[in-house]
């Protein structure tokens, strides 16, 4: 099937294999981060790690959407299914997210609160539709793939009026992500960065540029399949060997400089950037994050229910946050694959399949040794 056997072919991902083992010659190594969390899943499902050569370092970045949420927000969606009665509606693997004692969205759903799991934005208009005497709220989460949608389902609920609607709104960043990555302690460690896909289709490579022009940190944005992940190692590697710091595109079949321009002025027109925003993992970044504009401030669940943002610290014995930043692997996470599993996740990067620790247990890395 093309756009995906093609790029899932054994041969050619051994050729790949080979010219980086060549061309990997570096003695000081090659210490590579990719930033999405889908290249993360990859990079485990394929076993991608086993073609490179030892001193080819993947570091996993803050790129799951579900890994970076920080315990409060996901507090402020519990408390309002819970105080105030709402429909809470939110994708999947939000659900299963730790929060402040031992609790989760799905947790309070077993305990009455009325927690509904969507599959996109028009389904939680649905809900408003069909219960105009309820409150709906919609938790939104995501970089900047899933704002567009949200975006859109805002302006529909304006149109028809649906005052029953709104969204708590963590919607966050890409770029200011990956500055808060390069101003931090392992920002300097990094020689670059796997460029992420989906986010890239609505932005361009355009907001990259930045990271070779003034930090001198090479991007490669590549596609999910082996072969993109593999391609894009290999760029990295010859840019850093001729000592060039340039944004290449290996995702050409999706991604252009400017990217999408209506979803981006869709995005423009019903949100502005927050001063600052708190990630798991990056502490709090300023212009990191959306709100709504405040022509459809009625639709936003923090101003309308008066829910203040409370920040809780992780739980102790997660490295979840030093894993974000790229500063330790799953494996050196002490409770990571015993007291952590997929079954009973202590951190968020254990809940999504994006996350690293999900991947890594879901596809036998946890077997190497720390």
């Amino acid at each position: 099937m093309k756009y995906i056997d093609e790029f899932r072919n054994g041969k050619l991902a051994k050729n790949i294999s080979a010219n980086i083992a060549r061309e990997a010659t570096s003695l000081s190594g090659y210490k590579l981060m990719e930033f999405c969390g889908g290249h993360t899943h990859a990079i485990s499902r394929y076993g991608l790690v086993d073609l490179l050569p030892d001193h080819v370092h993947l570091i996993h970045g803050p790129g799951c959407p579900v890994c970076v949420l920080p315990i409060g927000r996901v507090d402020q969606s519990i408390f309002l299914a819970r105080e105030h009665g709402v429909i809470l509606c939110t994708y999947a693997d939000t659900l299963r997210v730790p929060a402040s004692d031992n609790s989760s969205l799905m947790r309070a759903r077993a305990n009455g609160a009325d927690v509904r799991m969507i599959y996109s934005t028009q389904d939680a208009l649905k809900i408003a539709r069909e219960y105009p005497d309820r409150e709906v709220v919609f938790l939104a989460i995501g970089f900047e793939t899933t704002t567009p949608p949200t975006a859109w389902a805002v302006r529909q609920a304006a149109f028809e009026g649906l005052k029953n609607f709104s969204i708590l709104c963590d919607h966050v960043l890409t770029p200011a992500a990956m500055h808060a990555i390069l101003a931090g302690e392992s920002g300097t460690a990094l020689d670059g960065f796997v460029g992420p896909a989906h986010v890239s289709t609505i932005i361009g490579s355009k907001p990259y540029e930045p990271f070779a022009d003034n930090y001198g940190k090479p991007v490669v944005i590549a596609g999910f399949e082996p072969l993109d992940v593999m391609q894009a190692i290999l760029m990295l590697v010859r840019q850093i060997n001729d000592g060039r710091a340039m944004v290449e595109n290996e995702f050409t079949r999706a991604v252009t400089r400017e990217g999408n321009l209506k979803a981006k002025a869709l995005v423009d027109e019903v949100f502005h950037l927050r001063d600052t925003f708190e990630w798991r993992g990056l502490g709090s970044v300023p212009n990191s994050a959306l709100k709504l504009r405040p022509r459809f401030s009625a639709f936003d669940a923090e101003l309308k229910f008066g829910v203040d943002y409370v920040a809780v610290p992780d739980n102790r014995a997660c490295e979840c946050a030093a894993i974000l930043r790229g500063q330790k692997r799953p494996q050196e996470c002490k409770i990571f694959g015993t007291v952590c599993t997929p079954d009973n996740p202590v951190g968020s990067c254990m809940v999504s399949s994006e996350g690293s620790c999900a991947a890594h247990y879901s596809y036998g890395r946890f077997r190497e040794s720390a």
